[in-house]
């Protein structure tokens, strides 16, 4: 028997009696005994396959520069970054524009705020479109990391990374999922387009909030976001392409943008990890599959 040969038929059984993954997990694990993590190794993992809870927020804080590759160096690094949260935070208490009171995706945001010198006059001033970006992504990376101080630099630099990173990208997405929409569905892509709606669909949710408030955080975490962090916002279209396709009946029977807008902003959630799993095959599909920033 070879061992290609023993190798499917034990991925397929651990699949059958429930335990899909188990060969993937030993696979990561080797990658992080590593002295020094192979950046590129762990990206194409994250775009192959779904991280392990237990290894995401250390596998996440790498890909994201949070942490640096040496392993001899993430405990020192992380002790100044918890120096730094602890200041950033000493000094909103200082300046009174936080209290015990204030909520705590509400602290992150203030946090960011003043770190990148956007702190406004007052707390009471009305919130900028990309505040409610950064509340709407700090919420659900809330309910994924447990530890506050890796979850205000992971929400931080996450959305430095959509910024920065996917600053050219993110503004072409509507494009791309209309093109593929196309490819999948021309009717539905023709209804949408007669009923005005392409221009008013939740792009804003969809790509700038990367689903976060839209799909539950079980199915963002492990099978969405892993991409994005890991050098992948297109993976974002076909999660949109594959909701217009899961709700086709849905979508056909409405009949003006604005109905169709609002049932898109609250899909029902019981259908979404389905719809994250056939989105990542619409994604290998169209895209082959993912080696590195796809």
């Amino acid at each position: 028997m070879t061992e290609d040969f023993q190798r499917n038929f034990r991925s397929v059984y651990y699949e059958k009696v429930g335990f899909r993954g188990v060969e993937e997990k030993k696979s990561l694990e080797i990658l992080l005994k590593d002295d020094c993590l192979d950046i590129e190794k762990l990206c194409t993992f994250s775009q192959r396959f779904p991280l392990p809870s237990m290894y995401r927020a250390l596998v996440w804080k790498v890909l994201l520069g949070i942490l640096p590759p040496h392993h001899e160096s993430h405990a020192q690094v992380m002790t100044y970054r918890k120096e730094q949260y602890s200041d950033i935070l000493h000094a909103l208490q200082v300046i009174r524009f936080i209290s015990d009171a204030t909520p705590q995706v509400e602290v992150y945001l203030r946090m960011y705020q003043l770190e990148s010198g956007k702190l406004p006059r007052s707390s009471s001033f009305p919130l900028e479109p990309e505040d409610e970006v950064f509340l709407a992504i700090a919420k659900a990376t809330e309910e994924m990391v447990e530890d506050s101080i890796d979850c205000y630099w992971i929400i931080r630099c996450f959305v430095n990374q959509l910024k920065n990173k996917y600053r050219d990208s993110l503004p072409q997405l509507p494009k791309a999922f209309e093109q593929y929409l196309n490819l999948e569905d021309s009717r539905l892509l023709n209804h949408l387009k007669t009923c005005s709606a392409t221009s008013r669909l939740p792009y804003d949710l969809w790509f700038k909030r990367c689903f976060a408030g839209c799909l539950p955080e079980s199915s963002l975490q492990s099978r969405v976001w892993d991409k994005v962090v890991s050098g992948s916002c297109k993976i974002l279209v076909f999660v949109a392409v594959e909701i217009l396709l899961t709700f086709k009946i849905k979508v056909m029977a409405l009949n003006s943008a604005e109905k169709i807008t609002k049932f898109l902003e609250n899909i029902p959630q019981d259908s979404s990890d389905a719809i994250v799993s056939k989105a990542i095959d619409l994604w290998h599909k169209h895209c082959g599959t993912p080696v590195h920033s796809a």
